[in-house]
């Protein structure tokens, strides 16, 4: 794993990859390495129902434990808003998850989809002029069977669109495959 906190990190896998592992563990060094270090969590999941009531609580609860004091911000939707809001030069700010972020944007529970179009160039833009250092965590779905169902093919593309925005944006890359991170990406 990187030795340095990189300005912007986008880490990308499957499910189980440990993408948010190393998101925390970054976000640990960065507490660690300064008294005046803090962290702050952006998460998009919603609890729409048991299991992901029950996922939300075991993941704020390894949180807690892998790193104690960060601060979580639950926003589903306004994530380019809540990155300014909450990024600072001392702050370090993990955004889990960004394919969540899309599920909630283009199949929300209520009301009208939404074009991810704007809101992913949004976030782009929060990336770029991040005051402090910025840790995204995303899935990569496209390394698997073509999907069954013109909407689920849709989220698929649309998904590996905002992959590609995100990454363009962010000065490191690191795709995770069991617990491992290998560097696409790494800005000089």
């Amino acid at each position: 794993m990187a030795d340095t906190i990189a300005r912007s990190e986008f880490i990308l896998g499957g499910q189980r990859s440990g993408k948010s592992r190393r998101a925390e563990m970054l976000a640990r060094q960065w507490v660690d390495a300064s008294t005046h270090h803090r962290a702050v969590m952006i998460a998009t999941g919603q609890a729409w129902d048991e299991e992901m009531r029950e996922r939300i609580a075991r993941h704020q609860r390894d949180r807690a434990e892998r790193v104690p004091g960060m601060a979580t911000v639950e926003e589903p939707i306004a994530l380019a808003e809540a990155l300014n809001e909450h990024g600072a030069p001392q702050t370090l700010v993990v955004v889990d998850c960004l394919t969540l972020w899309l599920t909630n944007l283009l199949m929300p529970a209520e009301g009208a989809a939404a074009d991810a179009t704007e809101p992913t160039q949004a976030l782009c833009q929060a990336i770029a002029s991040a005051r402090g250092p910025v840790v995204l965590v995303g899935n990569e779905i496209g390394l698997g069977v073509i999907p069954l169902g013109r909407e689920t093919r849709a989220f698929v593309d649309e998904l590996g669109r905002l992959n590609q925005a995100v990454v363009a944006a962010c000065a490191r890359v690191t795709l995770m495959a069991a617990g491992l991170p290998l560097t696409l990406k790494e800005a000089t």
